[in-house]
């Protein structure tokens, strides 16, 4: 069952520092064992702070936990606190979230092993590589201290604040557990913050993380490609989806003063980012679109933004000359005359994109265009937008292809005649978009186009399941037989075993359709010279006695 209370990343975060925090590594264990034994019997939340719990351990004791107050949580087994019946219950809550198990049982490897101030690192003497706990806490109140001025602090700063907490984690190896350790550091110092504030810090904790994992190594044109280990590329998607689930939540605007500051500081990051992104990916690029498209957007229809966006992109140009990655600088200039309405621009641009770069541009960016445009609610752009991006899809993944049909069907829902531009547009991009248009043509009954199809292509008709032939047989049964009988001859010609028992199933099929058509004198005619003619292949004829179809 879906849980009532969900907890996001910050939270999640948190909670693997508490953890860290209050438990030692056998009470881990232990409550482990007894979360996989399914000793937590009772378990429930009246709220999103507290849960309520019974755990079975040598007789029932009531757990009672503070998620933002951990300290006041209770257990009434004889060690009151800290102990492996709470360990048990935060393990189901883990559970219940869809979030790791594992992860709480490590989070030592994944906390703090200290937090210090770069000056600390600096001077601190080997024997203090362990510090002890009110060591740690004092470090980490220092950085919170810090952090307690963050929304006055401009974004350049709330990244140097990150860059502490992430250098003196002890761990290095840049992969998904180096990312949570980085995470855990970060959300660990946040201080209070309004609605609006927290989201753009939980975005920039991500971003930040991310910067120290994807290379960024510019050069002419388009930065060159550098090598991203395996596991540091999987951390890296990781990120991106959490990126993406940041912007899923519409942005809580607040009265902050400060909050529009902070607001175009990390558009300009997002810019700098996208414009020097090497080939590894579209991390930042993908997150600079998804910023305007659900966090600008809905809150700005100021149209002055867009225009200022677009000076700064052209103006990047003379500034960075030899470091510009050419293909997100043209991208998000479609992008901005996107938002202008100046579709025809951004068409151009893109499609002259496509031509200096061919088959770079990936799909998930090219449908962020319809996205923008299917915002908008402006049916006749995005049918011309359909238009103009479909042939740009090839070599993409199917789903990506069925995202993109589904846009034409919103239109076709407000603009019905626009139906013969899908079928120009998708004929258009044969053969990489075969699949999808054979599904377009049977979804919108086009029997005979189908077939046409089929036939062009020499389709095998026993390879399609016969739940998509039988809406053909049952309105339009006389389209199937030029299907069927250019299949039979060609399982005869390949003179095998196996194709003569294809070309018998057939050939069954072809007797119920004449016979369903009232054209029985059609089929003995057909049949009695097929036979005659092939008359000499033996194999061919002990299958047809085998059917049934001889005597």
């Amino acid at each position: 069952m879906k849980p009532t209370y969900l907890m996001d990343d910050i939270q999640w975060q948190q909670l693997i520092q508490n953890v860290a925090d209050h438990f030692n590594d056998v009470t881990i264990k232990r409550g482990f064992q007894y979360f996989k034994q399914g000793k937590v019997k009772e378990f429930a939340m009246p709220d999103a702070d507290h849960i309520a719990a019974v755990v079975d351990g040598n007789e029932l004791y009531e757990v009672d936990l503070h998620l933002s107050a951990f300290a006041a949580s209770r257990c009434t087994c004889p060690v009151r606190t800290n102990c492996k019946h709470m360990i048990a219950v935060l393990l189901n809550y883990a559970n219940e979230q869809e979030r790791s198990v594992h992860a709480l049982v490590n989070a030592h490897s994944a906390g703090f092993t200290r937090l210090t101030t770069q000056a600390d690192t600096r001077t601190t003497p080997a024997f203090r590589s362990n510090p002890s706990p009110d060591h740690k806490e004092a470090t980490r109140d220092a950085l919170r201290k810090k952090a307690s001025n963050l929304p006055d602090m401009p974004v350049s700063e709330w990244h140097d604040l990150f860059d502490q907490c992430i250098a003196l984690n002890h761990v290095h190896t840049q992969n998904s557990q180096y990312v949570q350790s980085a995470l855990a550091s970060i959300y660990a110092v946040k201080p209070p913050l309004s609605p609006g504030m927290q989201q753009l810090y939980g975005l920039h904790a991500h971003l930040r993380v991310l910067e120290k994992l994807v290379p960024q190594a510019p050069m002419t044109g388009y930065p060159t490609h550098t090598y991203m280990g395996y596991y540091t590329q999987i951390a890296a998607d990781e990120l991106k989806e959490a990126i993406e689930r940041d912007f899923e939540r519409p942005l809580e605007l607040t009265d902050e003063p400060m909050h529009e500051a902070r607001m175009a500081e990390t558009l300009a990051y997002l810019r700098e980012k996208m414009l020097i992104e090497s080939r590894n990916g579209t991390y930042f690029s993908d997150a600079y679109y998804q910023f305007w498209l659900y966090w600008v957007y809905p809150t700005r229809q100021d149209p002055s933004i867009y225009t200022e966006e677009l000076q700064h992109l052209l103006a990047a140009e003379e500034e960075r000359s030899a470091t510009l990655a050419r293909l997100p600088w043209m991208l998000a200039q479609s992008w901005m005359y996107v938002y202008q309405a100046q579709d025809h621009k951004a068409w151009e641009l893109l499609e002259e994109a496509e031509r200096a770069f061919p088959l770079k541009i990936s799909s998930s960016q090219l449908l962020l265009f319809l996205h923008a445009l299917r915002q908008a609610a402006d049916w006749v752009r995005l049918k011309d937008g359909l238009r103009h991006i479909g042939p740009l899809l090839h070599s993409h993944r199917d789903d990506h292809l069925q995202d993109y049909m589904h846009d034409w069907e919103l239109v076709l829902q407000h603009l019905p005649d626009a139906e013969q531009d899908m079928w120009d547009t998708l004929m258009g991009m044969l053969p990489f978009a075969g699949g999808m248009y054979e599904e377009a043509l049977l979804a919108h009954e086009k029997w005979r186009q189908w077939i046409d199809y089929q036939l062009s292509i020499r389709s095998e008709p026993l390879s399609f399941r016969v739940s998509v032939l039988q809406p053909i047989e049952k309105n339009a049964p006389e389209l199937l037989l030029p299907f069927y009988h250019q299949a039979v001859e060609r399982y005869v010609l390949e003179k095998n075993r196996s194709s003569y028992k294809a070309a018998v199933k057939l050939l069954k099929r072809l007797f119920k359709l004449y016979k369903k058509m009232k054209q029985e004198t059609r089929w003995e005619l057909f049949f009695t010279t097929f036979t005659s003619r092939h008359s000499r292949l033996r194999a061919l004829q002990e299958e047809l006695r085998k059917g049934k179809l001889l005597s």
